[in-house]
C-alpha cells in the first residue's frame, strides 16, 4: 500500500465512523499530513457537531497545515450551508495538495469545490478508492439529487428461495412473514432460524446504516419483531420503524407498538377513526398514503413521503407480499439477499408473492458475494444511485 493509499484509507475509516451520526448529511473523514508525511490533523463529520471533517482536521493541524496535503473521501463544499464553504477554508489554511476520492453528488457543489481549489493553485487529485467512497455515501447521493431515500430490499432465504417453513412448529404461517425473525427474536420454542448468527449480526449492521426500516403488518402479526438497530453502535436519529398496514390491523400489544418512542410510523390506505385514535393515543404516527388498484399502499408514494421526512436510506425487511410489491414498483435500488445452505421444498413461503413483475426481468448489476459463516449473501444494484451524475 502506498503512502497516499494509507492516508486515504485512514480518511475512509474516519468517514465510516460517522455512519449513523451524519444523516441527512454525507459521511466524511479528513486527514491533514505535513510535508514530511506525518499526520497532523484528522476529523470526522457528525451532523450535531456541525463542523465538516476537513475543518476539524485543519483546526487540529493549525499552522502546520501550510504546505501540507489534505486527504478526504468527498469533495470540499463550495457553498454556504450550515457552515461556510470548506474549499475557502482549505485555501486559507495554505494546503498545497488535495487528494480526494470523489466529486460531491450535491448539485450545489458537483465539481465547483475542486475548481475553486485548482484556481487558487492547489494541486487536486481525484479518484483514489472512489468505489468505496461512492458506496459509503450512496444514500446521500440519491437523496440530495432526487429527494428520495436509497431503497434496499433485504431478505434471508434457503437455496430454493423460501423465507419461512410453515410446516415447522413455531414458524410464521403467513405469506407476510419476516425472513428470519421469530416472534420473540430467538425465544420462541421450536423456532428454526434460516441463517446463522454471523449473518444475523450483519443484519444489525445494515439496520445501523439506514435511517428507516419497513415491514408489512403481516410480518408484525406473524413474527412480532422489534425492528430495531441492535448493532450497539451510536446513532443520531433513532431508526424509524415504518409499518405498512392498509386497514390498521396492527395489534396494540405488538412489540413495535409497545416499544414506540416517537419512532414508529404506520402507513395505511384506509384509516378508520377508532383504530387510528387507539394508535395515536400510544404515540404512533398514522398517515394515510395513496393506494394501488388492489388497495395496497403505493410504494412510489411511500418512498416520496419518507424523502420529505429527510430519510436518506430505507431498508425493507418484509415478507413475500411486501417483497413482491416493492420490486414491482420499480422503487428498489439495491438488494442484499442472504442464503442459507438449506432446502425447504414445497409448502414453504416463497421470497415473492402477490405481485407480478409484468414479465420484466430485473437484472442485478455490480453485485458482490459475501460469506457469513456457513451462509452467503448477494449484494447488488437494480438501479445506480449515481445515475446521471457527471
Amino acid at each position: 500500500m502506498t503512502i497516499n493509499e494509507q492516508h486515504m484509507r485512514r480518511a475512509l475509516d474516519l468517514a465510516q465512523a460517522g455512519v449513523g451520526l451524519v444523516s441527512p448529511n454525507p459521511a466524511v473523514g479528513a486527514v491533514v499530513v505535513d510535508a514530511s508525511g506525518r499526520e497532523i490533523g484528522a476529523g470526522t463529520h457528525t451532523y450535531d457537531g456541525v463542523k465538516h471533517a476537513e475543518i476539524l482536521a485543519l483546526e487540529q493541524a493549525g499552522h502546520a497545515a501550510r504546505g501540507g496535503t489534505l486527504y478526504l473521501n468527498l469533495e470540499p463544499c463550495s457553498h454556504q450551508g450550515r457552515t461556510g464553504p470548506c474549499a475557502d477554508a482549505v485555501i486559507a489554511a495554505g494546503i498545497s495538495r488535495v487528494i480526494c476520492s470523489m466529486e460531491d453528488p450535491n448539485p450545489q457543489v458537483a465539481g465547483q469545490g475542486f475548481a475553486k481549489l485548482r484556481a487558487s493553485g492547489i494541486k487536486v487529485e481525484v479518484g483514489l478508492f472512489q468505489a468505496e467512497a461512492k458506496k459509503l455515501n450512496e444514500g446521500f447521493a440519491k437523496y440530495i439529487r432526487r429527494g428520495k431515500p436509497l431503497v434496499t430490499l433485504k431478505s434471508a432465504m434457503t437455496l430454493d428461495g423460501k423465507i419461512a417453513d410453515t410446516r415447522k412448529p413455531g414458524t410464521a404461517r403467513d405469506s407476510e412473514s419476516g425472513s428470519a425473525t421469530p416472534a420473540t427474536e430467538g425465544a420462541r420454542s421450536g423456532y428454526h432460524w434460516i441463517t446463522g448468527e454471523v449473518a444475523r449480526a450483519h443484519v444489525q449492521q445494515l439496520r445501523h446504516q439506514n435511517d428507516a426500516i419497513l415491514a408489512g403488518v403481516g410480518t408484525v402479526m406473524a413474527d412480532d419483531p422489534l425492528l430495531t438497530d441492535r448493532s450497539g453502535l451510536p446513532r443520531r436519529r433513532t431508526l424509524l420503524r415504518v409499518i405498512l398496514d392498509s386497514y390498521l390491523r396492527i395489534p396494540l400489544a405488538s412489540r413495535v407498538i409497545q416499544t414506540a418512542e416517537n419512532d414508529v410510523l404506520v402507513l395505511c390506505s384506509t384509516a378508520e377513526e377508532q383504530p387510528r385514535q387507539a394508535l395515536e393515543a400510544k404515540g404512533i404516527r398514522v398517515q394515510q398514503i395513496s393506494a394501488t388498484a388492489d388497495g395496497r399502499p403505493d410504494f412510489a408514494a411511500i418512498v416520496e413521503r419518507l424523502g420529505k421526512l429527510e430519510i436518506t436510506s430505507l431498508l425493507i425487511e418484509g415478507g413475500a407480499l411486501v417483497n413482491g410489491a416493492a420490486l414491482a414498483s420499480g422503487e428498489v435500488d439495491k438488494v442484499f439477499l442472504y442464503y442459507a445452505p438449506k432446502i425447504f421444498g414445497e409448502g414453504a413461503v416463497p421470497f415473492l408473492a402477490g405481485e407480478s413483475l409484468h414479465g420484466r426481468v430485473q437484472c442485478v448489476q455490480r453485485f458482490q458475494l459475501h460469506r457469513f459463516g456457513e451462509d452467503f449473501a448477494l449484494e447488488g444494484y437494480l438501479r445506480d444511485p449515481y445515475a446521471g451524475m457527471g
